[in-house]
């Protein structure tokens, strides 16, 4: 692991940039990955999921690496953000090989953090391109930032939600490395170590006649490892991530939301014990979204919606 480094980028390979407007509380993150691609694929639960290429990640589909990975808000607004990553990708020469053209492979998907902030506030084209020239293997910055800075948690009750934000964490066990990187904006309450309330109000749904109606809640996670991956085995690995986040998040995966987690392999180191690597790809996401909230909650308190 990168020396001081306990963040995602401690994985050699990785780059993380955001773009970030404080003022109408929205943003991007993109994740780089090796020149050559990551291996990749996903797991989307929940009825509300905004993604870009998304179906290009089922395991039985064609390609199997892609360039880079864009994390946003601004709703469906937002996933514009990832032409700009593509041009970025273009100009540096990557991307997947064919006849006439290397073409880039950027799948995206977003949070609803339109009630945050301005409405009108949304990540483009010019903002992706920020946020993948921005980024570098230095530690990712984490709070409200990048896709994480509009987000909220503990929603149900539809007032008094807490800041949700953007966490990343790597962990490494007999030498076997996993990084994760969360954007935490769950209608549900997120819980600490012992299980209990880190983030929302810790009541529980049923404690007040509330139906959230258009308020669109959803968890963002990015996990990357070194170790050799097929397709379909990121897949199973994207499906744990999922688990790890119903241990974290309550509840979660409710009707109102779209939580999408991605695994990705740069394939530069040996496969790993598949058992360890499913049992760190959990807990490194559990530890990235309470990091998000942790380091959100050191810069506001409470958001209203």
């Amino acid at each position: 692991m990168r020396e001081g480094n306990t963040t995602l980028t401690a994985v050699p390979g990785f780059q993380v940039g955001h773009w970030t407007d404080p003022v109408g509380q929205t943003g991007c993150t993109v994740l780089l990955c090796p020149a050559g691609g990551a291996v990749a694929s996903a797991s989307f639960l929940g009825p509300s999921p905004g993604t870009r290429e998304g179906v290009l990640l089922g395991p039985e589909k064609k390609v199997e690496r892609v360039h880079a990975l864009l994390l946003t808000g601004g709703s469906a607004f937002g996933l514009a953000a990832a032409s700009g990553v593509v041009r970025v990708l273009e100009d540096r020469g990557i991307g997947h090989e064919t006849p006439w053209a290397r073409v880039p492979l950027v799948p995206a998907a977003v949070i609803y953090d339109l009630g945050v902030g301005d409405p009108q506030a949304r990540p483009g084209d010019p903002e992706g391109e920020y946020a993948a020239r921005a980024a570098s293997s230095a530690p990712v910055q984490r709070g409200r930032v990048g896709a994480g800075t509009g987000a909220t948690a503990g929603k149900y009750l539809g007032v008094g939600a807490v800041p949700g934000g953007l966490g990343s964490v790597s962990l490494e066990r007999h030498g076997v490395r996993v990084g994760a990187l969360a954007v935490v904006n769950p209608i549900g309450d997120v819980l600490d170590e012992r299980g209990e309330v880190l983030a929302g109000p810790g009541t529980g749904p049923g404690a007040l006649a509330f139906t959230p109606g258009d308020v669109e809640s959803t968890t963002l996670v990015a996990v990357v490892t070194e170790h050799t991956l097929t397709k379909s085995e990121c897949r199973r690995l994207a499906d744990a991530a999922q688990t790890a986040l119903g241990r974290v998040i309550h509840p979660s995966h409710t009707f109102w939301d779209g939580d999408s987690a991605f695994m990705l392999s740069s394939a530069a180191r040996p496969p790993a014990d598949p058992m360890l690597l499913g049992a760190l790809v959990q807990e490194t996401v559990c530890a990235a979204v309470r990091d998000a909230v942790r380091q959100a909650q050191g810069s506001r308190s409470e958001v209203q919606l």
